[in-house]
């Protein structure tokens, strides 16, 4: 029997990197700028939102645009990846590493290209992935499906195939909606919404807790077909 082909897809911040308050620092000190004092609410809102840049935007009441916050927080994002202030989460490294024993890895995330090519050198992975997706690959961000349709493309693995580590709403639906089965990793003290719950295979209460549950979602079944490639669309 042909083996199955089997690979992992990551989501990025909050996943693999603590990197929420750093977010939340950057994006404040840039809206402050335009006179918005900024709240927990701004933060919960920048969690999985594919479409965070504008919601910043919003912030400042029409006075900036939605690339002038890309830019700017993107490069501040970059300098507090270079003073270690976005360490990873415990055993991430170790996740992924898990994940190369049964097949390709790749990162699907909402995040701008410079600041996730950054982190990834800054943690050692970049050598590591087969493909790294992000905001600019994509029209459409999480919760659509893109990014993780995306991602198996660009590997060459059926979605079916492929298990998404995640650990935001929009990001477990985004990633069942393209077909991969889910590992869950909900941030601390976060219960998923109720239409959420149901869709993960596994969820874990951490980074370390993930690496037994990866590998049984990797495990072949008996069942299991193996299925085509998948060839990006040119």
């Amino acid at each position: 029997m042909t083996p199955v082909r089997r690979a992992t897809v990551f989501d990025l911040d909050d996943t693999l990197v603590d990197s929420g308050a750093a977010w939340g620092r950057v994006c404040a000190a840039f809206t402050a700028r335009h006179g918005h004092r900024w709240r927990a609410e701004d933060d919960a809102a920048l969690h999985g939102n594919g479409g965070w840049a504008a919601y910043v935007a919003g912030l400042c009441g029409g006075a900036v645009t939605t690339a002038e916050v890309i830019g700017t927080c993107t490069a501040a994002m970059a300098v507090e990846c270079a003073a270690g202030r976005v360490p990873a989460l415990p055993a991430a490294v170790e996740l992924v590493l898990e994940a190369e024993r049964h097949g390709p890895v790749a990162v699907a995330t909402a995040s701008p290209r410079h600041y996730v090519l950054a982190i990834l050198r800054e943690l050692g992975l970049a050598a590591r992935l087969r493909a790294v997706i992000c905001a600019e690959d994509v029209v459409r961000g999480k919760p659509a499906p893109d990014a993780y349709l995306h991602a198996a493309a660009r590997i060459g693995i059926h979605p079916s195939a492929c298990v998404a580590v995640e650990d935001s709403p929009n990001g477990i639906r985004s990633a069942h909606a393209a077909g991969l089965r889910v590992l869950a990793i909900p941030r601390a003290g976060m219960n998923l919404p109720p239409d959420v719950a149901p869709l993960p295979a596994a969820q874990a209460r951490s980074t370390r807790d993930a690496l037994p549950l990866l590998a049984r979602l990797h495990a072949p079944s008996p069942n299991t077909q193996p299925q085509p490639l998948v060839r990006e669309a040119t």
